[in-house]
């Protein structure tokens, strides 16, 4: 079996007419509302062929659905990105807005997220261009440029409350990471370092850099350590550094993600905010944990 659930954002009404319609369809079971409001599911026995036109349709009118196996939906691990992802900015592009170069640098930023540059030789060009900035803007930047995803805290506290480990993993950097993870719930972290010298930044980072494949390897790692499989990981991101880990978990989803990210990922949350994420494992409304 599989199920089929369809999510608003939280500024739209779900049409109950539309969700008869494709139940009926598809041939599917009664529908189960997850919110009176904005999230509806119901099982069916086969997936129609023509699945991607009807996610096309619904797009149209605001709707996202995600179809899946019903069987292991709730995940026992969140591994999740962070810029763009968790939070709404990307921590180098703010910081380089604060360097004099935010420009040259959120043009590096997008195409490496879309998959157009090695994400790697563009990090340390990007890095490169905030030499001699002071550490102290990093706090700026947190206190005053950054802000949470909508739904993300609520996310990570009701999967912890069914007993799974949130964890981030960032091609961003340790020193936004540790903050964030801690205002949002998340149980560990891994990021990038940025260097520094006498408080002053030196346009350089560690290595090795976490990208795609340090990505992939957080999953696996973890997952192993916790005694888990990569089918037991639910795993969301935006850019193309984030493919590889939505390929590999047992659920990956490219939440408001790049052109080819969304293209690539079995799985797509445009509308929803992060709570989405929640609905598509079967928790309704009335299961959540708000911090």
């Amino acid at each position: 079996m599989h199920t089929v659930t369809l999510i608003t954002n939280p500024a739209m009404v779900l049409d109950p007419a539309l969700v008869a319609n494709l139940r009926n369809a598809m041939g599917g079971g009664d529908a189960v509302w997850l919110d009176p409001n904005h999230a509806a599911e119901f099982e069916v026995a086969r997936l129609p062929k023509n699945l991607d036109q009807v996610w096309d349709s619904l797009q149209a009118e605001g709707v996202d659905m995600v179809a899946q196996p019903s069987e292991g939906r709730k995940k026992k691990m969140l591994l999740a990105d962070m810029d763009s992802t968790m939070i709404r900015q990307e921590c180098v592009d703010e910081l380089a807005e604060e360097a004099g170069v935010g420009e040259a640098v959120s043009a590096i930023t997008k195409r490496a997220m879309n998959g157009e540059l090695d994400f790697e030789a563009a990090l340390i060009e990007r890095v490169g261009l905030l030499n001699g900035l002071s550490e102290d803007t990093i706090a700026k930047v947190l206190s005053e440029r950054i802000t949470p995803m909508p739904g993300g805290a609520t996310l990570v506290a009701t999967m912890k409350a069914h007993g799974a480990r949130a964890v981030l993993v960032s091609g961003g950097f340790v020193s936004f990471t540790s903050v964030i993870a801690e205002q949002l719930g998340f149980d560990e972290h891994r990021a990038n370092t940025l260097l520094a010298e006498s408080g002053v930044l030196t346009g350089d980072v560690a290595r090795p850099i976490l990208g795609r494949d340090a990505k992939v390897q957080a999953l696996d790692e973890i997952s192993a350590r916790l005694g888990l499989t990569a089918e037991d990981v639910l795993a969301i991101g935006d850019g193309a550094n984030d493919l590889g880990m939505i390929e590999r978990a047992g659920t990956g989803v490219a939440v408001h993600a790049k052109p080819s990210v969304q293209a690539a990922a079995r799985h797509r949350i445009n509308h929803g905010d992060l709570t989405a994420i929640l609905y598509l494992q079967g928790y309704s409304r009335d299961a959540f944990v708000t911090v």
